[in-house]
């Protein structure tokens, strides 16, 4: 496993999601609502900017490997459903669309696994729909996670839509992935 600062960012986002969950059992009388949610929501932001921010040192500095490959989605699936669940307890997420998001996120990490054992990864290679749905569930779980007034405006309802166009984005773009992916499916089946 190589060891350098894009793969450290990574290791740090997965080490951040117990520090997220882990502020909503804090007992309220040790920290006020709005101070946990304020300080679950940067922690989260902060984990999504390195999400970015490994990905393009990685690049910069020529230090992509196959492991910071595997690692970096894998952090980020379990930083999102992570949140969802935490959001789902609190009652800031449907549960349908918590389920439409974890699914999908099971169903294409299996499918590029698949893909990959027999050869077409290509096919199922990342594209801007999954790029769009990612942006927008990053910023709607903070949205869900900070859960107070921003700039005048609800950010409960800013992130129910984000999160509800994220969910439309999930579906859109799982079906374009087993769309590309079915000739190979289609074909390695017989």
């Amino acid at each position: 496993m190589p060891i350098n600062v894009p793969i450290i960012l990574t290791w740090l986002r997965i080490a951040m999601i117990p520090l997220v969950v882990g502020l909503f059992y804090i007992p309220a009388s040790w920290m006020a609502e709005p101070t946990r949610d304020t300080l679950a929501a940067c922690a989260f932001i902060l984990a999504a900017l390195t999400d970015w921010f490994d990905g393009w040192l990685a690049r910069r500095w020529n230090q992509t490997s196959a492991f910071g490959a595997f690692l970096d989605p894998v952090a980020d699936k379990l930083m999102v459903c992570a949140a969802l669940i935490v959001l789902l307890d609190l009652g800031r997420v449907d549960a349908f669309i918590s389920l439409i998001i974890i699914g999908r996120e099971i169903t294409i990490s299996a499918l590029r696994e698949w893909m990959a054992k027999i050869g077409a990864s290509a096919s199922v290679a990342v594209h801007r729909l999954g790029k769009f749905k990612t942006a927008a569930q990053m910023v709607a779980i903070p949205c869900l996670l900070y859960d107070q007034p921003l700039a005048g405006l609800s950010s409960r309802w800013m992130g129910n839509i984000l999160i509800l166009v994220a969910a439309v984005l999930t579906v859109w773009s799982m079906l374009y992935y087993l769309q590309r992916a079915w000739p190979a499916i289609r074909e390695k089946s017989q």
